[in-house]
């Protein structure tokens, strides 16, 4: 077991602020160490529930859940803060002490061509930039943080929907290297033009996703003309309150402007199945994570796309103009 979640920092942090109640979010690869949890709560007298709903990110703290079980703090592991939830919410990053070395030697090849390389990271190995650019510097490379852009804890941290910090720096870099999952990677792809190399610290093994871009934005555009065809439209919103990607009011009305018929929506969670019930929908807008249209599309019985994509659909930005700002 290569995870660390510091928990005599959590408990110093838990005796600082002296909750009597608790709610507690795992990230869903950490679910299974519910059990390890309990009993640092219990010891310091602390009641603790575990919320059995999806964590898929920071911007998701479970403020609505809290709310209801009237607990005192949400306690919030696998990730760093996203932004100031309007509800007393405690970050615990978690480490991943895995050794890096082999999986940085497996990406030299993939770099023989390129000097100045861009870095970003996944929250978990944060603790191992130094020696990372160390190890780069050894081998002749130059390392260039992702800046601290939008919603990032830090310099070359990386979340899925957070790219303006890669954008930053794309004149100054040769490529991009991604230490995280392909979830990372791809919103990368998408986000600069630059190569992406991704070293998949959970698959053990290194890509150049090179040719995953142009594969995706064909997906998209298809999914942008299909959706020109809708007739009758769902906006959907979540009340995830760090999941608010554009106007809903400003949609309805360009979709009246164009003589489509909207429909609002709001959901918890969006899934296949939820929308399956409303049968009389052509095609969606979700103004929750952008990840959700890009990347499990396929899942989906009806079209879905993006705010920004939606502007494309409605003639307001050209295609070429959202590229430049990145899809993401």
């Amino acid at each position: 077991m290569t995870l660390n979640f510091e928990t005599d920092q959590l408990i110093k942090e838990l005796k600082k602020r002296k909750p009597k109640k608790v709610l507690v979010q795992l990230a869903e690869g950490i679910k299974q160490n519910a059990t390890e949890f309990a009993p640092i709560f219990d010891e310091l007298g602390i009641e603790a529930i575990f919320s059995g709903e999806t964590e898929w990110g920071a911007c998701a703290p479970a403020i609505q859940e809290a709310e209801a079980l009237g607990v005192d703090l949400i306690v919030h592991f696998g990730h760093a803060e996203f932004f100031k939830a309007p509800f007393p919410v405690l970050y615990v990053e978690v480490r991943d002490e895995m050794d890096l070395t082999p999986l940085l030697k497996k990406s030299l090849p993939f770099l023989k061509k390129y000097k100045k390389l861009g870095f970003s990271y996944s929250i978990q190995h944060r603790h191992e930039l130094e020696n990372i650019k160390s190890f780069y510097e050894k081998n002749k490379k130059q390392i260039m943080l992702s800046k601290k852009l939008g919603h990032v804890a830090y310099e070359g941290h990386i979340v899925g929907c957070q790219y303006a910090g890669l954008k930053s720096i794309e004149q100054e870099v040769d490529c991009f290297v991604i230490l995280g999952n392909r979830f990372h990677g791809m919103g990368a792809v998408l986000s600069v033009d630059k190569p992406v190399i991704l070293i998949d610290v959970y698959n053990d093994e290194v890509k150049d996703l090179s040719g995953l871009r142009n594969r995706i934005l064909k997906q998209r555009m298809a999914s942008i003309e299909k959706f020109r065809e809708a007739k009758n439209v769902g906006i959907i919103v979540e009340i995830k309150p760090g999941q608010k990607f554009g106007s809903p009011k400003y949609l309805i009305d360009k979709l009246k402007e164009q003589g489509k018929n909207p429909v609002l929506i709001t959901m918890n969670e969006l899934t296949p199945d939820k929308i399956l019930n409303f049968y009389n929908i052509d095609a969606f807008i979700e103004l929750a994570c952008p990840r959700i249209a890009i990347d499990d599309f396929a899942k989906y019985p009806r079209t879905i796309i993006t705010f920004k994509e939606a502007l494309i659909a409605l003639g307001v930005k050209s295609w070429e103009e959202m590229l430049r700002i990145g899809l993401v």
